[in-house]
């Protein structure tokens, strides 16, 4: 994921990204905790909270790896630390925007931007 000095990002904790062995199973243990659906595919689901955080389930073979995800409140502003990170942005499935990057322990990090036509599915 490349050399850079220090993440510094202006944004919110979005998500935690985990790994599940049976995403439906999991899921509906999810749902019996208060989460809900907001996206679901075969490879990821993304699950909220009541007040909006979120949970990626990710089976074997996703393409996703475990991470934590901060959100942007603008696509500049995920332009800029994209720019600090040397990383590409990339348009997922959903239309929202991310980079992923190294944190804290050499951790996965996602910064993303949900634009306006962010469409949970």
């Amino acid at each position: 994921m490349g050399e850079q000095s220090e993440l510094r990002v202006e944004g919110v904790m979005d998500h935690i990204a985990v790994e599940c062995e049976d995403l439906r199973r999991d899921v509906g243990e999810y749902e019996r905790l208060g989460f809900t659906v907001e996206t679901m595919y075969e490879d990821w689901a993304m699950m909220r909270d009541a007040r909006g955080f979120g949970l990626a389930l990710l089976p074997p073979g996703s393409k996703h790896p475990p991470h934590i995800g901060i959100r942007v409140e603008s696509r500049e502003a995920l332009e800029e630390a994209a720019g600090r990170e040397r990383r590409p942005i990339k348009q997922h499935r959903d239309r929202s925007l991310s980079f992923y990057t190294k944190g804290v322990a050499g951790r996965a990090v996602e910064v993303i931007y949900y634009p306006p036509d962010y469409k949970s599915e």
